[in-house]
């Protein structure tokens, strides 16, 4: 089968397109025919070396859409979904025709979706549904999301307005703002640090009860608009992972600060998540994902390179 794989890190050019074996699933696992797998900033950042446990030589590729072909045989033959940790991590992951993952890993397609709508949707809505459930948010709760122009971002707004959230879609630019504000959301233009706890009290008098932060570059200014026994979500940090943290500010708010890493969830435990997104999608409650950029497994590594240079398009991989 083709497959991308890296045999050491530290450069995108270690990744190469292989011919490798079909893998054999173990008696508790599935084989699964891969239709789509979704590229993510963190399968660039494995090959890149920023994940110490990696082991090589790897397959990278956490999300994917396909077909069983082997395993339980109420399973076979049936469309799947997943994501999580361990493919390309801890053993070969998606961006290949073929995987294995454990028989439990994987959850029913929503028949709503194509199968590259499907590989698009994993780390950032299991991301975004473990920020939203973590931080209590429910009907009424006051929430902004900062970044929600990103994947991350866009699907936690989704996931908070489903819940009957009072959500602000917070971002940079005025065309991301009015692209939002088309679909039906209240928006905040942002300006600076200084001047995020005005303009949030301008709409949440009293401050904001759930901050969710997707870029890891408003973590101190969060503080500052956070309401009494407030939370914040992040999702990131600065590259030296150091931020100057006004912890007295938050000690005298009551307030939480909450790290969101899909990594923390294997397969397994995603796959209650996708089951719960899939019925949300089935409804109608949530849009499928239409700006997708598919590329051919073939082109791969130049979709990796685009990546690692800024782009910011979602692309599926198509083997």
């Amino acid at each position: 089968m083709k497959a991308l794989q890296f045999t050491a890190t530290g450069s995108v050019d270690n990744l190469t397109l292989a011919e490798l074996d079909v893998p054999h699933p173990a008696p508790d696992e599935v084989l699964v025919r891969v239709k789509a797998a979704g590229l993510n900033p963190s399968d660039v950042k494995n090959v890149l070396g920023r994940f110490p446990y990696t082991t090589l030589p790897r397959v990278p590729g956490r999300d994917f859409a396909g077909v069983v072909e082997q395993g339980p045989a109420e399973l076979i033959g049936k469309a799947v979904w997943a994501t999580g940790k361990g493919p390309g991590f801890l053993r070969d992951g998606s961006h290949a025709q073929y995987l294995t993952v454990p028989a439990s890993g994987v959850a029913l397609m929503p028949t709503s979706l194509s199968f590259a709508q499907a590989a698009a949707i994993g780390v950032p809505f299991t991301t975004a549904y473990d920020a939203i459930e973590r931080t209590g948010v429910k009907q009424g709760t006051t929430c902004l999301v900062i970044g929600a122009n990103g994947a991350v971002g866009s699907a936690a707004i989704a996931l908070a307005a489903l819940r009957g959230a009072q959500v602000v879609a917070a971002v940079r630019r005025e065309d991301q703002a009015h692209a939002l504000q088309a679909q039906g959301y209240q928006t905040l233009l942002l300006n600076t640090g200084d001047s995020l706890s005005a303009q949030v009290n301008e709409v949440f008098p009293g401050g904001v009860e759930v901050i969710f932060d997707t870029t890891g570059f408003w973590l101190p200014a969060s503080v500052s608009a956070l309401a009494n026994f407030g939370r914040i979500a992040i999702i990131a940090a600065p590259a030296d992972g150091q931020v100057d943290f006004p912890a007295l500010a938050l000690y005298r708010k009551g307030g939480v600060l909450i790290g969101v890493n899909s990594l923390l969830y294997d397969t397994t435990q995603c796959a209650p998540m996708l089951t719960d997104l899939g019925r949300d999608f089935d409804q109608g409650l949530l849009h499928a994902p239409q700006a997708i950029q598919q590329v051919s497994l073939d082109d791969g590594i130049a979709a990796y390179k685009a990546i690692e240079a800024g782009s910011s398009e979602k692309v599926v991989l198509i083997p």
